[in-house]
């Protein structure tokens, strides 16, 4: 019986591999995980084979038996890895091999490491999409909730990290909201790419038995087919848009982190994140942390090396396969592996930030937010708007010099500017009628984003039920 240092793959080498080759070529620690999808693939192969008499009943029953006790053994951790076979999918045919004996032979009939891969990584990639998808609904609702909690909160919206004009701070969370569902959306359609089954394109040019790759793929549950067998052993653009879809959902959630820590220090104090999830220093006792946004926004670069190097590693190759693309899992999987956590943490932090509403209502009263309100005044006396934008800002100037706000002026400092300022700009220029006002489809006016919140639970609640 072949032994893992024979290679199943050894009648053409006269040479036994050396050492360091096995070490540097193996790629068992990474790809492991893949163990699952590579027996439920090897399964619907099996059955296939049987039932197009490529192998019998019996021989079906052997191998699937087998599969199933190799499984069970990874799953237990009585499975024992080497280097020496590479990557998982060696592990288990020589596994199959001590197993079933050599019945185990005839499951690589009509199938290549080639095909076989692409599928793993495929199979792994939509539950982990559609995983990912689950947890980002959750911290949509997360977002979703913490808006409706505080829709009376009023603080300065910002452009150019200067106070611009007061927004309601629901009407700022229901902007992540939109992001991330802007997220959800792109992971949606990647699945359509993801999708696809390329077993059956054998090594590169498909093969000369007659399967059923029909059967194959409603057994593993995709809906299409790959169309030329070149491009499925080398396609890995699911990955790469994967990333790249992960990388904007990372950019979401580092702008929503950069915010908590700006909005979390003393120069803000906006906002008050958990004791649990913030930590202390080492030397400076007074101090509290925003380690865990602080992580996010550091591993975003992470993604982002992912989508780099993926980009990087199929730039410059030839079809059809080629050992490079062993390099793809690792990328891959580091992505997942942080974007979950991401989510993850992220999820849990927002409902115990404690919102310090005084703060922020102060904050939206001073710095002229009104300013523009007030133009929008003159305009509705008659004036032009740049002839309103010249006048309100020669107010802004004169209230500088006074050290007063628009609305600290009185009226008769406001008619030093224009005579059609009445006694009603008072309520204009009141925080309340300033956000009430602004009804313009998108705009933060309460009854608007009220209507958004109630939107997206509505959204959020058929998704549950999905």
């Amino acid at each position: 019986m072949t032994q893992p240092n024979g290679k199943l793959w050894s009648g053409r080498f006269s040479q036994k591999t050396d050492i360091s080759v096995e070490a540097f070529t193996s790629s068992i620690d990474t790809d492991k995980r893949l163990y699952a999808f590579d027996i439920e693939g090897s399964i619907a192969h099996c059955k296939m084979l049987a039932k197009v008499s490529i192998i019998s009943e019996d021989d079906a029953f052997q191998l699937i038996e087998g599969l199933g006790r190799i499984k069970r053994a990874i799953e237990h951790k009585e499975f024992e890895f080497h280097d020496s076979l590479e990557d998982i999918h060696m592990h288990i045919e020589y596994a199959l091999l001590r197993d079933v004996g050599k019945t185990a032979l005839k499951l690589h009939t009509a199938r290549s490491r080639n095909d076989q891969v692409a599928l793993d990584v495929r199979m792994y990639l939509r539950d982990a999409v559609q995983f990912i998808i689950e947890r980002l609904v959750e911290m949509q609702r997360a977002l979703v909730a913490l808006a409706k909690q505080h829709i009376d909160v009023v603080l300065p919206g910002y452009t150019h990290m200067q106070r611009a004009q007061p927004v309601l701070l629901a009407h700022h969370l229901m902007a992540y909201y939109e992001m991330f569902q802007r997220d959800t959306e792109r992971f949606e359609d990647s699945l359509k790419r993801i999708n696809v089954m390329p077993l059956g394109s054998a090594a590169l040019a498909g093969t000369t038995y007659p399967i059923d790759q029909k059967y194959t793929a409603e057994l593993l549950g995709f809906p299409k087919i790959a169309s030329n067998s070149l491009d499925a052993v080398s396609d890995r653009d699911f990955i790469v848009e994967f990333l790249a879809a992960a990388s904007l959902c990372m950019i979401h959630f580092s702008r929503l982190s950069e915010e908590l820590v700006l909005w979390s220090a003393a120069e803000f104090g906006f906002i008050e994140i958990a004791d649990a999830f913030a930590t202390g220093s080492s030397i400076m006792p007074q101090k509290k942390n925003p380690d865990v946004p602080e992580l996010i926004r550091g591993k975003t670069g992470r993604v982002f090396g992912s989508l780099m190097g993926m980009l990087t590693l199929l730039k410059g190759l030839p079809l059809s396969y080629n050992r490079d693309l062993q390099e793809d899992k690792e990328l891959l999987f580091n992505a997942v592996d942080t974007l979950n956590a991401v989510v993850e943490v992220c999820t849990q932090l927002l409902p115990g930030i404690k919102i310090n509403s005084a703060t922020m209502r102060r904050a939206a009263s001073a710095g002229f937010l009104d300013a523009t309100d007030m133009a929008d005044y003159l305009v509705g006396k008659g004036m032009a708007f740049r002839d309103a934008h010249h006048c309100v800002g020669n107010a802004v100037s004169y209230a500088l010099q006074h050290k007063k706000e628009l609305h600290e002026l009185t009226l008769e400092e406001l008619h030093g500017f224009s005579d059609l300022i009445e006694k009603d700009i008072y309520n204009i220029l009141s925080l309340t009628q300033m956000i009430e006002r602004r009804t313009s489809y998108g705009g933060t006016a309460t009854r608007n984003v009220m209507t958004a919140i109630k939107v997206a639970e509505k959204k959020l609640a058929g998704e549950s039920k999905e």
